[in-house]
């Protein structure tokens, strides 16, 4: 088999019915995470943004592809591959994700916070809290879209750090964001 064929092989889905379940991993989790965050990312990028090698990061993206749930994404040639997170662009109006990467976002979401419960003794003093927070409002359906755009326009203030590392102040953290604005039914 040549090379090139090789890496192909390699790097494809298995077919459906022969795709075996991915193996929890905190490592596939954290990039699936990152992907889900900030759209395509190098090995050698999400290297530096989880603290581990480049090379594990390197596998772990290779084991995700296989299993289908990340795809190269388009680039300029080089040894830099990025990846992005792979769903059917025949799926949902632009700008919305489809029903599975939102449930798997939410799963992920799910259990970035556990893991963060479990071993927030291991982060520097100064980050050992979280500022989880609740509320019931009563909205209408156009407020709660206000209410979300509202939200997302806090956020893209801090964004912008994502893809410009240089305009990030000294001590800053990846933190993660999570609201959820849906309607209680049956009350």
């Amino acid at each position: 088999m040549r090379d090139e064929n090789r890496a192909a092989s390699s790097a494809a889905p298995l077919p459906h019915r022969n795709r075996q379940p991915l193996p929890d991993h905190s490592v596939r989790v954290a990039l699936l995470d990152l992907l889900a965050e900030v759209g395509t990312v190098t090995s050698t990028q999400a290297a530096a943004r989880l603290g581990h090698s480049s090379g594990l990061c390197s596998f772990h993206l290779r084991q995700l592809a296989r299993h289908g749930l990340i795809e190269e994404a388009p680039h300029n040639g080089g040894r830099a591959r990025p990846w992005q997170l792979r769903w059917t662009p025949s799926g949902p109006p632009e700008g919305e994700a489809p029903a599975e990467f939102a449930a798997l976002a939410r799963g992920l979401e799910d259990e970035s916070y556990q893991h963060w419960l479990a071993h927030r003794e291991q982060a520097p003093s100064e980050w050992q809290h979280d500022e989880s927070f609740s509320a019931v409002l009563h909205l209408t359906p156009a407020e709660m879209t206000e209410l979300a755009m509202s939200i997302r326009g806090l956020l893209a203030d801090y964004r912008e750090r994502d893809q410009r590392p240089a305009t990030r102040p000294a001590g800053t953290m990846a933190v993660a964001a999570v609201t959820r604005l849906f309607p209680l039914l049956g009350q």
